[in-house]
């Protein structure tokens, strides 16, 4: 008796050329239901319909098809056992020896403007019912998920002259378990979104499906690979690479800092930020994209050397220019121009990256610990200078206001202790990851020099002690903006009063560890 083949698939591709080989080449017979079989049908396989195998039509709209006992029975039951063997054939059931099903397309729908009932109408129900079965038996059958699989499966049947080894069946179902696992996830993370309580959701789970694998991690004993999250790509998985390199586990970290820092500018202003290690070593903002390179770029050109660069405006012949007179390892933009292309192309090897919203990105951060994981808000928070107190006798001028707003821009996103130190909405002075206050500052003003003069120090956290203001003082910064809430803010606040220091508290902290 020839095999016995289920296929009921959303996504049609490849599903005729493999039908056909079964059918012609391997002796099996199909049973498929609505457009499976129809596509079939049309493409001249002979092919029985689900309704009419089962004896049971379609039911709901085509929301019951394949959730009868002749299908289950056959995908279900176990050939080594004779009760099972004889109540299938009490009932009639044939065992299936193949069943390949992919999903309605719920990522898809969702990520386009729909009602929610339109939504719901894509959360397919006997296909994840189909896959679990079939993976849960795979010991006596196949399950296919994914077209990229057809081809694999026919090699393998055509290697082992007919038969399917059981490693390759126990793969296929782990496949089969991940799609539906990622499925439900899909599913799980819309309902959540629309009762906003994902933040606080008693169960949260990962799911994505690997790009590529990396030549290797943050060092080249450690393995790596990149993951996309959903069936549509999105974020950097849909960034065109316009030239370079393949991108490495320690570019997409940095890559993602980087966008993070530029998301903060509006494209209405042109900014440009480079990125070493995931901190900033120099930012700006100017009247030019390529002026605001060169600003960010010579803010600490030794550090820049090798670095990431993001920018917030289509990419033009001058910044291209500016951007070939140095060893770069990544650029990111939303576009560039086609005379920017052809310079561009002098520096074959540097990674160029076209992500047209840099804005968008997770509003949560994940961080693996032993035995889990943690689950925040990303630090979006959007300064607002109303918000601020003035704490000092000297009031900051309207343009070390608008200062301050950059260096807020920055700070949050510098590794703690953070402190920047700015002038002419250029970065100057970055203090980073330093394990006490002091130093970051010691760092930050030693890097600024003389461009501390009448510049503005940004803190990503509260001063526990006024030395860090009679440092700033005595290299010239003229304000301090920082959040807060030390016991001893009185004396900081004092010490500035004491060296004609204009100091701000914003009552928000920023730390980034």
């Amino acid at each position: 008796m020839s095999r016995l083949a289920l296929l009921s698939v959303s996504n049609k591709t490849g599903i005729v050329e493999l039908a056909r080989q079964l059918v012609e080449k391997l002796d099996f017979e199909i049973i498929s239901s609505g457009g499976t079989a129809k596509t079939l049908q049309e493409a001249g396989i002979e092919v029985t319909k689900v309704s009419d195998y089962t004896g049971s039509p379609e039911i709901l709209g085509g929301r019951v098809k394949t959730l009868h006992p002749r299908i289950h029975g056959g995908i279900l039951g176990r050939k080594n056992l004779p009760e099972d063997s004889a109540e299938m054939q009490a009932n009639s059931i044939r065992p299936i020896d193949l069943v390949v099903v992919n999903l309605y397309p719920f990522e898809q729908t969702i990520a386009t403007d729909v009602s929610v009932a339109e939504a719901i109408e894509q959360i397919d129900i006997g296909g994840p019912t189909l896959l679990r079965a079939a993976a849960k038996n795979f010991a006596y059958l196949t399950v296919l998920c994914n077209p990229n699989q057809y081809s694999e499966y026919l090699a393998e049947i055509d290697n082992s002259n007919g038969d399917i080894s059981l490693e390759f069946r126990q793969k296929m179902a782990g496949k089969a378990f991940a799609h539906t696992h990622s499925y439900d996830r899909a599913i799980s993370a819309y309902f959540a979104n629309l009762n906003e309580a994902e933040e606080s959701a008693d169960t949260y789970s990962l799911s994505g499906t690997k790009i590529q694998t990396l030549r290797y991690g943050e060092n080249p004993h450690q393995g790596a690979a990149w993951y996309r999250e959903g069936s549509t790509a999105s974020g950097w998985a849909a960034a065109e690479k316009l030239q370079g390199k393949e991108l490495s586990y320690n570019n997409l970290v940095d890559l993602e800092a980087a966008r993070r820092i530029i998301a903060e500018f509006p494209e209405s202003e042109p900014a440009a930020a480079v990125l070493k290690h995931t901190n900033p070593c120099g930012a700006a903002v100017s009247n030019s994209l390529a002026a605001a390179y060169e600003k960010a770029f010579n803010a600490d050109s030794v550090s820049a050397f090798g670095g990431i660069v993001a920018l917030n405006q289509s990419i033009d012949a001058a910044t291209a220019k500016a951007l070939t007179k140095t060893f770069l390892e990544c650029v990111v933009a939303p576009d560039c121009n086609a005379e920017a292309r052809k310079i561009l192309q002098a520096k074959s090897k540097l990674r160029i990256l076209l992500l047209p919203d840099l804005i968008a990105g997770n509003k949560q951060i994940i961080k693996a610990i032993a035995g889990g994981f943690l689950v925040q808000a990303s630090d979006d928070l959007i300064e607002n200078p109303d918000n601020w107190q003035i704490v000092t006798d000297k009031q900051p001028t309207s343009q070390q206001i608008a200062e301050m707003l950059f260096a807020q821009k920055i700070v949050k996103h510098v590794k703690s202790n953070a402190i920047v130190v700015t002038s002419d909405r250029t970065t100057v002075g970055i203090g980073a990851g330093q394990m006490n206050r002091v130093g970051s500052v010691d760092i930050a003003l030693k890097q600024a020099g003389e461009k501390a003069r009448g510049g503005i120090l940004a803190s990503d956290g509260f001063f526990p002690f006024d030395d860090s203001v009679r440092t700033a003082a005595r290299a010239g910064i003229t304000a301090i903006i920082q959040p807060g809430g030390s016991i001893r803010d009185k004396d900081s606040i004092a010490a500035a009063n004491e060296l004609g220091i204009a100091m701000v508290l914003t009552g928000t902290r920023h730390f980034l560890h």
